[in-house]
């Protein structure tokens, strides 16, 4: 993967599959790109995989996401063909996704959202939180964004080398973007009515144990939304689940039926699947 850019762009996988579809990832709030490092290989057997990578010290907005999204994807696309693309966003991602979805729904044939943050405003206390981590010396920040991994993540389920990772890339976000981010969950709002433009299928991926967000309530929520969905749920998870040892994404996709008719046919993923 390149060092990321001072703006918003797409970590390239080192293998490039022109002809496969495209599977488009927007990450969590870390922004690092690095954490879908569990699933790459399996995904590379269906997809040509992108991730985004949101620098370190960007302060964009909602809007400027999105163009930056969109921008890149049709730089992807080649004008003489039509493949498919999916959009899958994690958490901080899966609001992005939302607002990717609704700007240019034309674009996109599937959409995956995976414990989608859009319920960050009905937890109070992160609310409150994110307000006093401002004025927060910096070493008391790390300290806190580290004691957050348990209520993060269900560590117990991520390999060594994956948790080690997932600290990293906390750590790696400057307390002054962190808040930034914050902001724009604490601001995110989609009309109900604006879901009915995404007809096209998409898939919720939720953890039940999910202690950062009430992801199953959201998952609900958004199921009685959106005119095609179906909702998959991991019932042992926490929120940070594309992490999991037991968490296949491409596997799951393949058992739920939302593979493009050319992934299966080209070959076998692992047989190991959430549970």
């Amino acid at each position: 993967m390149p060092d990321i850019q001072s703006k918003p762009c797409f970590l390239t996988p080192r293998r490039l599959q022109p002809d496969y579809p495209l599977f488009v990832f927007l990450p969590a709030m870390d922004g690092t790109g690095q954490l879908l490092r569990a699933q790459t290989e399996g995904l590379e057997a269906g997809f040509d995989v992108r991730c985004l990578a949101i620098p370190p010290d960007d302060l964009t907005s909602w809007d400027g996401l999105v163009e930056a999204v969109v921008e890149s994807i049709r730089a992807e696309l080649n004008p003489e063909s039509r493949r498919s693309i999916y959009l899958c966003g994690e958490s901080f991602g899966g609001c992005l996704a939302m607002k990717v979805a609704l700007y240019a729904p034309e674009l996109f044939d599937r959409i995956i959202l995976v414990n989608p943050a859009s319920s960050f405003r009905s937890r109070p206390w992160i609310l409150w939180g994110s307000q006093l981590s401002r004025y927060l010396p910096e070493s008391m920040y790390q300290l806190s964004a580290l004691a957050l991994m348990p209520i993060l993540a269900n560590l117990g389920l991520i390999a060594p080398e994956d948790r080690e990772a997932l600290f990293t890339a906390v750590k790696s976000v400057p307390q002054r973007t962190s808040v930034w981010r914050l902001s724009l969950l604490s601001e995110f709002k989609i009309p109900d009515e604006q879901f009915q433009r995404l007809t096209q299928p998409v898939l919720l991926l939720v953890s039940s144990s999910d202690r950062l967000l009430p992801s199953l309530a959201e998952a609900e929520r958004l199921a009685a939304l959106l005119p095609n969905v179906r909702r998959v749920i991991l019932p042992h998870s926490g929120h940070a689940c594309l992490l999991e040892a037991n968490v296949n994404l491409y596997e799951i996709l393949k058992t739920h039926d939302f593979l493009p008719q050319q992934s299966s046919d080209r070959s076998q993923s692992p047989t190991h699947q959430a549970s």
